[in-house]
């Protein structure tokens, strides 16, 4: 596959250039708050979506903020002088930030990456750095075959950034780089980040990223999955947002006549296509990732996964944990095979192209599924924290309700109760003091006048954003819990209360307290 038509990249070797380029940008508010006060909500959440009319239309002006917008988010050339207004123009065309149009006498200049203003999770503001036209997807794809493509932030970018655990580090590594945000996010709070990449241009976009956010260097290194890795080298944070997307691997055996009779049926992008079969990529990561880490450090990741007919799914991620290794696999969503088809084929533009192209691909893709047996794909995160514990935790869940972002102390937490209960055996916890957590509340439902509850629900208004039936006894124990009596002395006060037997109360109720702790309704006070 060709990469022709991608435009030379700036030098990533001029920190001076950066640094001017860098203090030019914020002196003209050139960040996530100014673009939203310049464009307005409506056009900035369309932005957001890779549709450019609306911020065209807000950027009609010729203020310094209205000039950088057009330049670099919209891709529109501006007037030499009008840049030079705002910008250090002459080092910005010697380094390759921008070009002139129509050759050297050109009067117009254009940019030759994409500078998106990103805001850090503790407002930061930086700059993530892409191919043109390539920030987000959009509804419709990012329309773009060649191979070596750098996308900017997406959602999935963002959703990794958000569940991953921050805490400081010594060393934590960014593997499948992109245009390096999860790097730019790990230089907040690791001493070294490494960042890896098949892509040796997304090792370039993420050098050209962290310094024009004014990041520190990561140590760049080329090639797949953990091959990179030097023997014996472990981390305490590793971070992936791989090329999940579950392609075809074939070619049909009688390609279709006409237009597509010489050309490749495939457009095999390296930012999503990992060029294994089925969700092998995704499955070696996991694999692997363990003999990696630390111990006590996380590996999160985002997958796609397998719905093989006759399978279960969680069966199946459970036996991609490595040994040693907690893990906690939440399935986010999932879609048949012809959804999961269709999306990807728009991505890489193919529906924009001749319709017997488009039919023969997609199916190829329907082929493919067919022969493996798969059903649907299921799309989540995976979380693995290195214990070498003897008997380690696998939690698998499908989770497709609303969560409240960043999610990173949420998943610290819950793996804190892991270790938390596997220490604690049902005695033990009758003995421990517990606290109901932050805004959990309590809803009741059944028939009106009814003297007792169909059933009660507890609600998490943080984090995960759960909720889980409970009894009249687990809701009462809950609502009693604020640290200073013991649960046995709670669950016997109940008894009491209710008539029951307090021997067979307190022999029954762990295993409800312990899922109340598990899933962070109830929290081991002090």
């Amino acid at each position: 596959m060709s990469n022709a038509s991608l435009s030379p990249l700036p030098s990533s070797g001029r920190p001076d250039v950066t640094a001017r380029l860098r203090d030019a940008l914020l002196g003209a508010s050139f960040t996530a708050d100014g673009l939203l006060e310049l464009l307005g909500a409506p056009a900035y959440a369309a932005l957001a979506r890779g549709e450019t009319v609306p911020a065209l239309r807000a950027t009609r002006g010729d203020t310094p903020l209205e000039t950088l917008v057009r330049l670099f988010l919209l891709q529109q050339p501006v007037p030499h002088a009008r840049a030079a207004d705002v910008l250090p123009v002459d080092v910005c065309l010697e380094s390759g930030w921008l070009v002139r149009v129509g050759g050297d006498a050109g009067d117009d200049v254009a940019a030759t990456v994409d500078v998106r203003p990103y805001g850090g999770l503790d407002g930061e503001d930086w700059f993530v750095v892409s191919d043109l036209g390539c920030a987000v997807g959009g509804a419709g794809g990012i329309g773009r075959r060649e191979e070596g493509v750098v996308l900017g932030v997406g959602g999935a970018s963002t959703t990794l950034a958000g569940i991953t655990v921050r805490t400081p580090v010594s060393s934590a590594l960014d593997l499948g780089t992109g245009s390096g945000i999860q790097a730019l996010h790990a230089a907040r709070h690791a001493t070294r980040v490494t960042a890896t990449d098949v892509n040796p241009r997304a090792l370039h976009m993420t050098a050209l990223t962290l310094a024009l956010s004014g990041a520190p260097a990561a140590d760049l290194r080329e090639g797949s999955l953990f091959a990179p890795v030097r023997q014996g080298e472990t981390y305490d944070l590793i971070v992936s947002n791989p090329p999940f997307v579950i392609s075809p691997t074939r070619l049909p055996s009688s390609p279709p006549t006409g237009s597509l009779r010489d050309a490749p049926l495939f457009a095999r992008l390296t930012y999503r296509d990992g060029g294994m079969g089925g969700d092998d990529l995704c499955r070696t990561l996991v694999q692997e990732a363990g003999e990696r880490l630390n111990v006590g450090g996380f590996a999160q990741f985002l997958a796609n996964w397998q719905h093989v007919e006759g399978e279960d799914w969680q069966d199946r991620l459970r036996s991609w944990v490595p040994r040693g290794c907690d893990a906690w696999i939440v399935q986010r969503e999932v879609q048949d095979v012809t959804q999961y088809a269709e999306l990807w084929l728009r991505d890489a533009g193919d529906h924009r192209g001749d319709v017997a192209g488009y039919q023969a691909r997609y199916d190829a893709w329907l082929d493919e599924f067919e022969a493996r047996k798969v059903r649907a794909v299921g799309f989540g995160w995976i979380t693995l924290r290195r214990t070498d514990a003897a008997a380690p935790s696998i939690t698998t869940e499908e989770w497709p309700h609303p969560v409240e972002q960043p999610l990173g102390d949420t998943v610290r937490a819950h793996f804190d109760r892991l270790d938390y209960l596997r220490a604690h055996d049902d005695a033990a916890l009758l003995e421990a003091h517990f606290k109901l957590a932050a805004e959990v509340v309590q809803e009741q439902v059944g028939l009106p006048g009814a003297e007792d509850p169909e059933h009660v629900v507890l609600r998490q208004n943080r984090g995960m954003r759960r909720a889980t039936r409970v009894d009249t006894i687990g809701a009462g124990f809950a609502g009693v819990c604020d640290g200073t009596m013991s649960a046995g002395r709670i669950l016997d006060a109940i008894a009491q209360l209710v008539g029951e037997d307090p021997v067979l109360l307190r022999d029954r109720t762990p295993a409800q307290i312990r899922l109340l702790v598990e899933q962070g309704f109830l929290e081991p006070a002090g």
